[in-house]
């Protein structure tokens, strides 16, 4: 009886032996297909990643040089060979945008003005961002190989005042950038143009090559860690002699293409990881076995020490855990509070921009009507100057209530709203823009009902937001030879106004009403208008929209709630 109980013990081990196997084998087999593919599914997710980067930092450049060829400053800059403050002009432009560098030639190819001031002086006619910049009549990308190996690449475009070249502005783009992230990832990375030559790679050996070449060359260290060597069924290629899986993503940019390689060593460790527990478990099983069939009698004494043990072991696990909860609720309230700060400050901010921004229209106009009177007296004619002094005190008058309204800006009450008739804030704001329109020779036609159109909102605050149109619309035709702006008004369930122009139109409608949308500095009120124009017609009730018109130009167009007419005859 004793032989046979002991022969099925043996066969008892040996089917759990070879169950161990056959588990281990199946488990190796399933894990290794399923973490490759997440392998390849998180390099593919990786390499979409990187894309996006790339291309989000051509797109953040590329306009640019179109801002900085019409600023200006630089302009009156070239024309004057006055460029003591450029450079520092140039500086706060890139911390502005986030550019690597920026260089401001003239027409003789010589740097006059540079974020690096080692650049002042030097000579780049024979460039070919200055050559490209020359002869086209828009920006030009131009990649560059320095001495080093690495790639430059880079925006330009020439500077025209009144039809002529007067020097060109070249932004340098940081792609480098991404060749040091890359470098911090389990993966070889590399970006080819449209010739199949490597432009950016995680290996700078590997620049100026095409990936054949590249993946010809030997062993370096920096670019994928060895993996143990294990089987590995169809591999996409091999680098350095291991096998690796490979991504490829098309840049809608140039023809350009992004390709990555990917070791299998994490996958081997992953599922390495799972087969020693696996192996663990059943080697417990079989010592737990062994060691259940030899000592079978245990006494109560052992199982409750051994059962208090495992409280305790449960015990302090569970302490721990609370301390770790704890902790996690007090990083937790620490950020809730730091997030409320920031969100305080960047409130603060905002305000402080839009106060520069909506005061700089009442004080430009009021330098053009303090010019006006300053020759009517000159030339003895004080009753007249008198009109622009009242003119002048008018404004100062709306400096005033904009100070106020933007004091009072977060109250969201209708206290501020009356009744008024729509026509009249328009020729208000006409009023105000009197000055610029009438020298820039603009014709203004205008569409409006015979009876007035009666709104309840704040009527200063459409005002501004009219004020603010009309000035995106004289800057839109500024290089427009006749400029034009028509005005349609019509009311029916709302008071509809658009406001079309002739100008160039608009590129990214989508971003148009985004706070800071261009690359001016702060406090000069650029990006801001919008933005605010926007949230104005919002807190009215109303909706600001705008679009490309069919026969050009730009169409904004302003939506209001009508009065009730009940509330409209009460008010008359």
């Amino acid at each position: 009886m004793r032989q046979w109980r002991g022969w099925l013990f043996r066969l008892a081990w040996v089917a759990v032996l070879l169950g161990a196997g056959v588990t281990v084998y199946l488990t190796n087999y399933y894990l290794t297909l399923r973490f490759t593919e997440s392998t390849r599914n998180r390099a593919e997710q990786r390499l979409l990643l990187n894309q996006g980067n790339i291309i989000s930092e051509l797109q953040r450049n590329s306009v640019v040089p179109l801002l900085l060829s019409r600023d200006p400053v630089l302009i009156a800059a070239l024309n004057t060979s006055d460029f003591k403050s450029s450079s520092q002009r140039l500086i706060e432009f890139r911390d502005e945008i986030g550019a690597k560098s920026i260089l401001m030639l003239d027409t003789d190819g010589r740097a006059v003005a540079a974020t690096d001031r080692p650049l002042l002086g030097s000579q780049h006619s024979s460039a070919a961002y200055f050559v490209d910049a020359q002869r086209a009549s828009d920006t030009v990308f131009t990649v560059h190989t320095l001495e080093t190996g690495a790639m430059e690449f880079a925006y330009s475009r020439l500077i025209r005042h009144d039809g002529r070249g007067v020097g060109v502005i070249v932004v340098e783009v940081d792609l480098g950038k991404f060749e040091t992230q890359w470098r911090g990832l389990f993966e070889a990375v590399l970006v080819t143009d449209s010739t199949g030559q490597v432009i950016l790679s995680t290996e700078p050996r590997w620049r100026g090559h095409t990936v054949a070449d590249a993946l010809a060359q030997e062993s370096a260290p920096s670019a994928i860690r060895s993996a143990a060597d294990w089987p590995i069924s169809d591999p996409d290629a091999y680098l350095f002699g291991e096998a690796v899986m490979r991504s490829d993503a098309r840049i809608p940019f140039r023809g350009w293409r992004l390709t990555s390689f990917t070791a299998y060593s994490s996958v081997r460790e992953r599922v390495n990881g799972v087969l020693a527990l696996e192996i663990m478990g059943f080697a417990l099983l079989l010592a737990g076995s062994f060691w259940f069939l030899s000592r079978k009698a245990r006494s109560e004494r052992q199982a409750a020490q051994e059962e208090s043990a495992k409280l305790r072991q449960l015990n302090i696990r569970l302490q721990r855990e609370i301390a770790e909860r704890e902790k996690a609720e007090r990083n937790l309230e620490v950020a809730e509070q730091t997030l409320a700060q920031s969100s305080k400050l960047a409130a603060l901010g905002e305000m402080s921009a839009s106060v520069s921004h909506e005061l700089n229209q009442p004080l430009a106009a009021m330098r053009t009507y303090l010019a006006g009177a300053r020759l009517l007296l000159e030339r003895k004619r004080p009753i007249e100057a008198l009109s622009s002094f009242q003119r002048i005190d008018d404004l100062i008058g709306r400096m005033g209530a904009i100070t106020r309204q933007l004091k009072s800006y977060a109250r969201k009450g209708e206290e501020a709203f009356e009744p008024f008739d729509l026509r009249d804030a328009i020729s208000a704001a006409l009023t105000m823009m009197e000055p610029q329109l009438r020298g820039r020779h603009v014709q203004i036609s205008r569409s409006v009902p015979v009876g007035p159109v009666m709104v309840a909102a704040d009527k200063l605050r459409v005002e501004q937001v009219l004020v603010n149109l009309f000035r995106n619309a004289l800057d839109a035709t500024r290089e427009v030879e006749e400029p034009a702006l028509e005005l349609i008004l019509s009311a029916g369930d709302q008071a509809v106004l658009s406001l079309r122009d002739n100008g160039h139109g608009i590129d990214d409608l989508d971003n148009l009403f985004e706070p800071f949308y261009t690359t001016k500095a702060p406090g000069d009120g650029v990006g801001l208008g919008l933005a605010i124009s926007s949230g104005i017609i919002n807190e009215l009730g109303g909706r600001l929209t705008a679009r490309n018109g069919r026969s050009g130009g730009a169409v904004f167009e302003i939506r209001l709630p009508m009065m009730h007419p009940q509330r409209a005859t009460a008010a008359e």
